[in-house]
């Protein structure tokens, strides 16, 4: 779980910068095919009608920098973040523990959190103590990336697993968006690779970086576009799930 803030003025440069980075990538970017994708479908799942979320109760789980904050606040939801690092309106006890009331919430979000928690059953037994009966959990976690540590990096999945995961805790699957298939997101580790090696040389490697990058994140973008879904189902690099509190 990254660090994060409260709304203050000292801190919105930060937040501003992970935000664009997150919800609005730009295609110099290494990671833009990935965080494009995710962009995309996180705003299309708020945006249901069945999430009813103006005027929800919305808890981050693991919030970091919130890139997210300003789409839960443009639709009306009451956004509150909880981790483990800076000051935040919902405490994370040292067991792993949320200081906050059952059914507390309508909404548990998880953004790209999920492969840094060792107790994964305590985790999501939480988010489900939080969330009100048929509250919703919208989960995002990697299928295949790099090795992260903020401060530790544990695990990845399957589609299929991350679903048998989820529900074994209470929860019921609603959809699940697997996003970048094997051809394209190993092209954004070449690119990954590239933009590390180009940093390290003066003047000329500042210059080369963003074509460079920008070729590498439309050959992955078209690679993208011809991985069949059954492939990226179960190969993808990030998966999101939509989960309803199951009684």
């Amino acid at each position: 779980m990254g660090a994060r803030r409260r709304r203050s003025a000292a801190r919105v440069p930060l937040a501003q910068m992970h935000q664009n980075a997150r919800a609005a990538p730009r295609i110099w970017q290494p990671d833009w095919l990935v965080m494009r994708a995710m962009a995309r479908v996180l705003r299309g799942l708020l945006a249901e009608p069945a999430l009813r979320l103006n005027d929800a109760r919305v808890l981050d789980f693991g919030c970091g920098a919130r890139p997210y904050e300003r789409w839960f606040a443009d639709l009306g939801a009451r956004y509150r973040g909880a981790d483990i690092e800076g000051a935040h309106e919902v405490g994370i006890r040292a067991d792993g523990t949320l200081d906050c009331g059952n059914g507390e919430y309508d909404m548990v979000a998880s953004f790209q959190v999920l492969e840094h928690v060792w107790d994964v059953v305590t985790y999501l037994r939480e988010a489900r103590r939080a969330l009100r009966k048929d509250g919703w959990l919208l989960l995002s976690t990697h299928g295949a990336w790099l090795y992260h540590p903020h401060p530790h990096d544990y695990r990845r999945w399957t589609g299929e697993g991350l679903r048998r995961e989820v529900e074994a805790q209470g929860f019921r699957l609603a959809r699940m968006e697997a996003l970048v298939g094997p051809l394209a997101w190993t092209t954004v580790f070449r690119s990954l690779a590239a933009a590390h090696l180009l940093r390290r040389i003066p003047l000329i490697g500042a210059l080369i970086l963003p074509p460079v990058t920008v070729a590498l994140n439309l050959w992955a973008w078209l690679e993208d576009q011809v991985t069949p879904e059954h492939i990226t189902a179960n190969n993808a690099c990030v998966y999101v799930g939509l989960f309803n509190r199951d009684g």
